[in-house]
């Protein structure tokens, strides 16, 4: 049965109550009575996104209904829904004028809504585009939002929404081929020659770089399909959608172009041709060539990058000359240095040695190798000098991060920040780049706080290192096996039952000893909120001293992370251990450092969180949370619901993605919340603060055996 369509008078109750009318003197009546004469369905959606709305501004909210009742007898639910999305995210960049000037302009946005509503939003795969392509060989290249399609040799620049498709996957497919071949300009040459001076010849000089650009369009498409053969297949299906097609008489060109061998000078030595052939219709995952962006990137680079490579060969030659005289062949004065490119098989890599001896570079100093490389096709021989004492200030030559205390303190905090999204319950869709995250690293205090821990809790490290060498030699008897180191007796005896039966006799007799390999990565994720200070700080401190003890013993791989806000414009996440560092008096110090913050704002830390996780290579991979609280903030949103359905949003968010979840509180109220949270068998609350080092270290082998 279905419900009865409201009426005015069901109707304008909400409105008055969601609207505050009272206070904001909104005339509802008109609305009402709009409402009144939709179906039922669309009653419920049009109040339901209403509601929605007013968590982020009732003004908006009434700009919203006023424009519904129309806009469902022109569009589907879900393009409004689209539309609604839109106001919201534009009132979160912008303010409330830009987003009634949105709302103002509903009419412009109804004749594009096959655009809005299945075009692929910039926004939305940006993040998954920009690890595809930092997956590729060559230069790391950034994905920014911009006025074209094109790349300047450091960035990929793509428009707002992609929508040439009539399916959402469909253009995210484009975007994809597009971003790919972008890549693929620098990757292969195009941007090495000097577009500008090859095209000046020409009558027509524009014209002549739309030819040239249709020429290397035809080079890299046929690199994808070497390189990229699933993502060619995608590119040529997407064109058959779109009816791109190769002119006759660009045939010619195409095969020459599509060999193994085919360089970026071939191209150059076809463009006489190509410029007289008749105009070249730009294929769908082609952009635009603008030299002058690439030169003046370039230009910027070149000087930069020689002056970085030759300080990091002076560091590795100082490396090398420390080594013990059995590890290094006698050497002449000046070093002989030399850099072989390795580019097998689409992977792009080096071969440095030393005097002869080779020598395994630093992922920095790859990376340098590659930029120089992609620039000039080889490594110039006066970039392979190791810097002379004093030549150049690192300090100008590498890129210095951001104090983050000093930006905090300005008004554009998003200065050289991490931006994350936040889920809004009230409106049931993320606030897109909406808390704005920095990392710093905690003030090491060296002090005798790690010894008078160990001194403190002699007997329990004692036990610990039992328990944890027991579970690192933890070995596994497999029985029942066809070979193994011993009889399987019961399976022996089962075996001599069954031939005295006449029945076959199993050939599985043995026992094998299976060592437990363990592989395993886990984030330590501490809060450093204001409420830790006293003795939950001593004792998160005390539990993380005992649980780096266990873990070094274990082998586990592991980080450790503190995290604090105060609103989303100030979200810091402090380094205590990377996954990378060793467990030394840096980062003994830093833990004898903790010390409390501002507020629990937590979303943004597990996001990050994350993605640190998602970059290790583990079998299993865990996500452990201290903490003497709910998500809170100052006199914010965030304080109540908003914050646990944002963190619970983030958990799922992990979980996803493979990495298991766990909480360890000392919050006696967590029952209120931290099933929903985290759900009935991931998190465990200790009643008594002084249980917390003690405990850590036993949770810990619990959750990850």
């Amino acid at each position: 049965m279905t419900n009865p369509q409201l009426t005015r008078a069901d109707i304008e109750p909400l409105l008055d109550a969601w609207l505050e009318t009272e206070f904001t003197f909104h005339a509802v009546g008109p609305v009402a009575r709009a409402l009144s004469k939709l179906e039922r369905g669309q009653q419920d959606f049009v109040l339901d996104w209403i509601k929605r709305i007013t968590s982020t501004h009732i003004t908006l909210a009434f700009n919203f209904a006023k424009r519904a009742p129309d806009l469902l007898r022109r569009l589907d639910p879900r393009a409004i829904e689209a539309w609604a999305v839109q106001l919201c995210d534009t009132y979160d960049r912008a303010g409330i004028y830009a987003a009634l000037s949105v709302a103002e302009q509903v009419d412009a946005y109804s004749r594009t809504r096959q655009t809005h509503t299945e075009g692929a939003l910039f926004d939305d795969i940006a993040g998954v585009l920009g690890n595809f392509v930092r997956g590729l060989s060559g230069r790391k290249l950034k994905i920014e939002q911009g006025d074209g399609i094109y790349t300047d040799s450091e960035k990929i620049v793509l428009p707002a929404i992609t929508s040439r498709l009539a399916s959402r996957d469909d253009n995210f497919q484009l975007a994809k081929a597009t971003v790919a071949l972008l890549w693929a300009q620098t990757r292969y040459g195009t941007l090495r020659v000097d577009i500008n001076a090859a095209c000046a010849g020409f009558p027509h000089p524009d014209r002549a770089l739309q030819q040239f650009n249709a020429l290397e369009t035809l080079r890299l498409t046929a690199c994808i399909g070497r390189e990229l053969p699933g993502l060619h297949r995608e590119i040529l299906r997407l064109m058959g959608i779109l009816g791109d097609a190769l002119p006759a008489v660009w045939q010619p060109l195409a095969d020459r172009l599509g060999t193994a061998d085919a360089r970026v000078e071939d191209s150059l030595s076809l463009l006489d041709t190509a410029y007289h052939l008749p105009d070249f219709q730009a294929w769908c995952h082609q952009g635009e060539l603008r030299p002058d962006a690439v030169a003046g990137a370039r230009a910027a680079r070149i000087e930069k990058e020689k002056a970085r490579l030759r300080i990091k060969l002076t560091e590795l030659l100082d490396e090398f000359t420390s080594r013990p005289p059995s590890e290094k062949p006698a050497s002449p004065e000046k070093p002989d240095i030399d850099v072989t490119p390795n580019n097998e098989n689409g992977a792009l890599d080096f071969e440095i040695t030393l005097d002869g001896a080779p020598l395994v570079p630093p992922e920095d100093m790859k990376q340098l190798l590659t930029s120089v490389y992609l620039d000039f096709g080889e490594i110039p021989p006066e970039y392979l000098t190791p810097a002379g004492d004093g030549e150049y200030d690192p300090k100008l030559v590498f890129d210095q991060p951001e104090d983050p205390d000093s930006v905090w303190h300005g008004t554009y905090h998003e200065k050289g920040a991490e931006l994350y999204p936040e889920w809004d319950h009230g409106r049931q869709h993320y606030r897109k780049n909406w808390c704005v995250m920095r990392e710093k690293t905690v003030t090491p205090v060296h002090d005798s706080f790690y010894r008078d821990t160990l001194d403190k809790y002699a007997g329990v490290v004692k036990h610990l290192r039992r328990k944890f060498e027991a579970l690192r030699d933890e070995n596994r008897l497999d029985r029942r096996q066809t070979q193994g180191d011993e009889i399987d007796l019961d399976a022996l005896i089962e075996a001599l039952a069954d031939a005295k039966d006449g029945r076959e006799m199993s050939d599985r007799l043995f026992v094998r000893l299976h060592r437990a390999e363990r592989n395993i990565a886990v984030a330590f994720l501490v809060d450093m909120s204001g409420s830790t200070k006293g003795w939950i700080n001593e004792a998160e401190r005390e539990a993380l001293v005992l649980l780096c003890e266990a873990l070094e013993l274990l082998g586990d791989r592991y980080a450790i992370y503190g995290f604090s806000g105060t609103t989303r414009k100030r979200c810091e996440l402090f380094r205590i251990k990377t996954f990378d560092e060793r467990y030394g008096d840096e980062v003994k110090a830093r833990i004898a450092g903790i010390r409390p913050q501002e507020y629990t704002r937590m979303g943004f830390a597990l996001r990050h969180m994350t993605k640190l996780l998602n970059q290790i290579e583990a079998k299993t991979r865990v996500l452990v949370t201290l903490s003497d609280g709910r998500p809170d903030d100052y006199f914010d949103v965030y304080r109540g619901q908003y914050g646990i359905e944002d963190t619970r949003m983030a958990l799922l968010e992990a979980a996803r993605t493979g990495i298991h979840p766990f909480c360890i509180t000392l919050d006696r109220d967590a029952r209120d919340y931290l099933p929903h949270m985290y759900g009935a068998a991931r998190y465990i609350i200790l009643d008594d603060v002084r249980q917390l080092p003690v405990k850590v270290t036993d949770i810990y082998r619990r959750i990850t055996t």
